[in-house]
């Protein structure tokens, strides 16, 4: 598996921010988001190839207990599941960060983490048409995948975490959870919208704060939950933060 970078900060978003986790950061995707904040490894992917075990040394040598498997898209290696279930039964808390778009196999979807962190990608992610590699099309094909979603979100916890940088992204976040509650997705009452965060767009301060600045008028309207990007505001938009 390649990884671009293991290490040990806060998590920043969601249910569990600021909690004090080790990060192991695949590289590879099979999105081309046109803002994406990890261009290493995605636009650009590096990174090392390292063995389950010396990946489970690392992460036990950092000692912590919450470990947050991200990306790149950390579902796309073949032994994806192997590492999410050896991780867990190392005893760590795992939460997985997918675009959840991908299962691995070997494991069952809802095996796979104690927390699973979906970040579903709107119309709005997708790179220019005339982006080389045909990858505003590849993109705009693969990025919304609900049975993939619907799997995945019978993870013993879960979240969804939208990227928002327009009212017209809100809109669409809307009506894509309408979408999955009339599949039955979320059970009969729907899915839980104080599971659902929005998160603004931006990798800097001041635009993360104007954007957040009609989101959270927009929370209270629609149920949602505001998630701010705390891990900008504590280190920056730097690697392995």
């Amino acid at each position: 598996m390649r990884i671009a970078e293991l290490y040990a900060s806060l998590q920043g978003e969601g249910l569990l921010a600021g909690t004090p986790s080790t990060f192991v950061r695949t590289s590879g995707c099979n999105l081309r988001c046109h803002w994406c904040d990890t261009p290493f490894t995605s636009w650009r992917p590096g990174g090392e190839e390292r063995s389950i075990d010396a990946i489970r040394k690392a992460v036990d040598d950092l000692g912590l207990s919450h470990v947050v498997l991200t990306g790149g898209e950390p579902l796309l290696p073949a032994d994806a599941g192997e590492l999410c279930a050896r991780l867990r039964l190392d005893g760590h808390h795992l939460t997985v960060e997918t675009a959840g778009t991908v299962l691995p196999g070997g494991v069952p979807a809802e095996d796979l983490a104690d927390l699973m962190s979906v970040s579903p990608k709107l119309v709005s992610s997708a790179p220019p048409p005339d982006t080389p590699g045909d990858w505003h099309e590849r993109h705009s094909r693969s990025r919304r995948r609900d049975d993939v979603l619907e799997a995945l979100l019978r993870a013993p916890q879960w979240q969804l975490k939208f990227v928002v940088d327009t009212p017209d992204d809100l809109a669409e976040v809307i009506a894509w959870l309408d979408d999955l509650d009339a599949a039955g997705v979320g059970g009969e009452g729907g899915l839980p919208r104080d599971r659902v965060f929005v998160m603004p767009q931006g990798t800097n301060p001041a635009t993360l704060a104007a954007t957040s600045q009609w989101l959270e008028s927009a929370c209270h309207a629609e149920g949602l939950r505001l998630a701010p990007r705390h891990h900008i505001a504590w280190f920056g938009n730097t690697r392995g933060t």
